[in-house]
């Protein structure tokens, strides 16, 4: 965890406060239908959480060969110490 300025710490909060009003200041501006559906549309999306993470390629998109010398190892066979006779 960094450690901030009292100067810094003072300035986000001056920042935050001004978010704060400028918001409230926004929806006060909106008329009254407008605001119960952005609500509820915020409440919606909250409600539902993050979305999965999409995946890196496209369906059906066939993955890329492991470039020459990069190939995985194969796996070791087991030896016992001596041999049985």
């Amino acid at each position: 965890m960094a450690k901030h300025s009292r100067r810094e710490r003072e300035q986000r909060a001056r920042e935050a406060e001004r978010v704060r009003e400028i918001d409230a200041a926004w929806i006060g501006s909106l008329p009254a239908a407008t605001l119960k559906e952005f609500t509820t549309a915020v409440e919606a999306a909250r409600a539902r959480g993050p979305q999965p993470r999409q995946p890196d390629m496209a369906p059906g998109t066939r993955p890329q060969p492991p470039r020459p010398g990069r190939e995985p190892r194969p796996p070791k066979e087991e030896r016992t110490r001596r041999p049985r006779d």
